[in-house]
Order: C-alpha cells, then sequence, then structure tokens
C-alpha cells in the first residue's frame, strides 16, 4: 500500500520530504551550517556533502517513510523557496509501544526567528494525527539551551539524564531525555 508523501505548511514553512530536485539546496543547506550544526550531530561520512549521496540518501528516506520507518523531513521556507532546516523522525516503534525519536537543525541565520518551534509544531501535529504516534522523544546534549527552550516551549517533558549517551562530534555526550505524548491518541 503507497502511503501518500506529506506536504505540511505553517503560516511561513513548508515541510517535505526531499527529493532528488532538492539534492543541490540540501547539499548548500548543509554546507554552509557545517560549523555551525557540528558541536551538536554524529561525524560526516566523507561523501556526505555530494550529488550521489544525497540522491541516494532521498530514495532511502521515502523507502523508510513507505514502510512506516521513519519521516525525514525539510524545511523550507515559503518565500524565498530555500531549506532553512530539517526534522527527523527516527526508529518508529508500533505494537504497544506507537513512539520514535525526534531530531532536527536549523541554519545558524535563521536561529531565533520562531522557525524551529513552528516547523516542529506543524510535524508534530502531523504525526501525532496521521502517523498515530503516541509519543514522541527528543534527547539534547545539556549545554544545548536552544534546543532545551524549544522543546519546553512545545511541552516536551524532562525524564531523564543519561550519561554519554550518543556519539556527538567525535566524542561520547551526555544527553537530557525529553518526550512529548499524544493526548488524543487513537489506535491506527
Amino acid at each position: 500500500m503507497m502511503i501518500e508523501t506529506p506536504f505540511i505548511s505553517s503560516p511561513r514553512l513548508f515541510l517535505k520530504l526531499g527529493t532528488k530536485q532538492d539534492v543541490l539546496e540540501i547539499i548548500n543547506y548543509f554546507y554552509q551550517n557545517k560549523d555551525y550544526l557540528a558541536p551538536w550531530q554524529p561525524l560526516w561520512h566523507s561523501n556526505f556533502l555530494t550529488q550521489e549521496f544525497w540522491q541516494q540518501q532521498v530514495e532511502e528516506n521515502f523507502k523508510e517513510f513507505q514502510s512506516d520507518r521513519s519521516l525525514k523531513l525539510f524545511i523550507f521556507k515559503a518565500h524565498p523557496t530555500e531549506i532553512i532546516g530539517q526534522v527527523n523522525f527516527n526508529n518508529f516503534v508500533r505494537g504497544a509501544a506507537q513512539f520514535c525519536y525526534l531530531g532536527y537543525s536549523l541554519a545558524e541565520i535563521e536561529q531565533g526567528k520562531g522557525y524551529m518551534a513552528e516547523a516542529l509544531q506543524a510535524a508534530i501535529n502531523y504525526v501525532f494525527k496521521e502517523l498515530k504516534m503516541h509519543r514522541v522523544m527528543a534527547n539534547y546534549i545539556p549545554q544545548n539551551q536552544r534546543s532545551s527552550n524549544v522543546l519546553k516551549k512545545l511541552g516536551f517533558v524532562v525524564e531523564g539524564y543519561a550519561r554519554e549517551y550518543l556519539f556527538i562530534n567525535g566524542q561520547w555526550q551526555d544527553h537530557i531525555l525529553t518526550s512529548l505524548t499524544n493526548k488524543a491518541w487513537q489506535a491506527r
């Protein structure tokens, strides 16, 4: 069964799966922000900023969405149309759990304008209503105050602290564990 790919809009943004037509814009987003994003992300593969890598990645992202394993969206500013970030829902767990993990990034020059909260709110609404997730978990490095602030604004609740949780920027990093539950959850 083919699932219709999402096109999620908000007042200033739209979010969608990347396509082959978006590859150059995707590469440009990461290239322009590589130094800014480095402290918060795993090290990139040597071919990460190549067309070949992203041609394969957008295909894989589509397959993962169709098979109900993930939803990897790019954030586009509506005017002018350009990629300013990403929102990823990964590791879908169904059955009795109905949860996934959230990751995101935003261009350095777009910080402080409310874009990430706007994008996340729209994307989480889609994941709760259309994909019927009950719980979204997001984890952040304690020093990442921007992530802390946006998650609090959206209603995420701190649930714990994980020592040496993820290998980020070449070293094991502690993370604060948070979650948001879908109070209006209904079975699929």
